[in-house]
């Protein structure tokens, strides 16, 4: 990255991100003397949590929440340090970053995309967040992401599986540590293709977004490389409650397979229904119809209850994990909470910690410095193993879980099983691959 980087760029109208009438701060205009988009200037610097605290993925957004605070308390010198005793990289000290102590304001996304750029806007805007993180949409991502590149702050994006994230809507100034629906499809395929046989018949229903649109597309291209059929692909709305109505004609098909592209409450609720309608008993092809539910988690096991058991998806992390940098975690988030991690908390506490030391790593919060400082970064101790983010596209790439419900928990965290750590070799891809063709990074804007 060339030092022009570093400087200011593409200073927003103020008709961008304002209502008429209505001047913006002086961060957002040509005659500000800072460097770069709310420098901090005092003992403080603070980042915005934006996280659904409402809408049908509110349940991840609240364990998100809870691992961003546990992260600013041991960015801060509080507490046990968590992972930050197991990261491979030593810059993080445990006084804030680069001496500043760390505040942070949040917002709440209502796992909407409107919603989620107005309150990233303001907390930009209003209270000077340097860094924008969270989110457990893929449409609250993309569209977040896009604002953070214009308002000239980093975006360290939470939870968000779908391939436009880092694919056609990739921009220079967003980062993601989460997986991806391809990683997904590589990983649960060939799985699938050896419990249930490689000649199965497969129908879909689909949230009707970003993400289900990439998960859709990535699970059919790799279970029909391996020789099963699709059926039918149905979309359905996100604000979907009750799927009986997309259950009922399943019934009248030769599928065998109910693939469900469902995520959070939306997942809960189309699982129940398809048990209600007595899919996990039926027989069709003389064989026993199975579902599967490519991305899912711990929460959405739990809302999930025994509908759950037996149900292959994959996930992007799990408390069960007993590497040095997974227990660190548990038992930091244990200790303060009372049980264990989500997903979605793991990977937002280590969305901040990378942010942190790529700031001290590059001795400055401008965000160039520290897009260079993360782009090409290799790392060990977060849980994941060695893990790449790659500076092509800025995706995380590391080894991926495929996971099913247990069949006897013992307890209500003890619910999901890990049964094949796929090698991040078998997940990685082209940065020009066909599903994530179509973007350009394009180049850091400082503000």
């Amino acid at each position: 990255m060339s030092n022009s980087n570093l400087t200011r760029r593409g200073v927003l109208k103020s008709g961008a991100v304002a209502g008429a009438g209505v001047a913006l701060p002086t961060i957002f205009t040509a005659s500000s003397a800072a460097a770069y988009t709310n420098e901090p200037t005092g003992g403080t610097v603070t980042l915005g949590f934006n996280v659904p605290q409402s809408g049908p993925y509110a349940d991840e957004g609240a364990d998100e929440l809870r691992a961003y605070q546990l992260a600013v308390e041991h960015l801060n010198g509080e507490g046990d340090a968590g992972m930050m005793n197991t990261f491979s990289s030593k810059a993080l000290k445990g006084n804030g970053i680069l001496g500043k102590k760390v505040e942070f304001v949040t917002g709440d996304t209502q796992t909407k995309s409107d919603a989620a750029r107005a309150s990233a806007k303001s907390m930009i805007e209003k209270d000077g967040a340097v860094m924008i993180t969270g989110g457990s949409s893929s449409g609250v991502a993309v569209a977040v992401q896009g604002l953070c590149q214009e308002a000239g702050v980093i975006f360290m994006a939470g939870l968000t599986h779908s391939n436009d994230t880092t694919g056609k809507d990739k921009k220079a100034n967003g980062f993601r540590h989460f997986f991806n629906a391809y990683m997904s499809g590589a990983a649960l395929a060939p799985v699938l293709a050896a419990r249930y046989g490689a000649d199965r018949k497969a129908y879909h229903l689909t949230a009707d977004y970003t993400w289900g649109w990439t998960q859709e597309e990535s699970i059919v291209a790799a279970t029909e490389a391996l020789g099963w059929e699709t059926v039918n692909t149905v979309k359905t709305p996100l604000a979907a409650t009750d799927f009986s109505s997309y259950i009922t004609p399943i019934l009248q098909t030769d599928a065998d397979v109910l693939v469900l592209n469902h995520y959070g409450g939306n997942m809960v609720n189309s699982l129940t229904n398809a048990v209600q309608f007595g899919l996990r008993e039926k027989q069709v092809n003389g064989r026993n119809f199975e579902i599967v539910v490519p991305l899912f988690s711990r929460l959405m096991a739990r809302g999930a209850g025994e509908n759950i058991k037996g149900i292959l998806g994959s996930t992007n992390w799990h408390w069960s994990l007993t590497d040095a940098g997974s227990a660190a975690f548990v038992k930091s988030f244990g200790t303060k909470y009372g049980f264990p991690p989500s997903q979605a908390a793991h990977t937002t506490y280590c969305q901040t910690l990378l942010y942190a030391d790529a700031c001290e790593r590059a001795g400055t919060f401008n965000p160039c410095g520290v897009a260079e400082a993360l782009e090409g970064f290799e790392f060990d101790g977060l849980g994941n193993g060695k893990t790449l983010y790659r500076a092509d596209d800025h995706q995380c790439f590391k080894d991926v879980l495929v996971v099913k419900g247990k069949d006897n928990p013992t307890s209500e965290f003890d619910l999901l099983e890990v049964v094949e750590i796929t090698p991040v070799d078998q997940v990685t891809y082209d940065p020009n691959h066909p599903m994530f063709a179509g973007g350009a990074l394009g180049e850091c804007n400082a503000g």
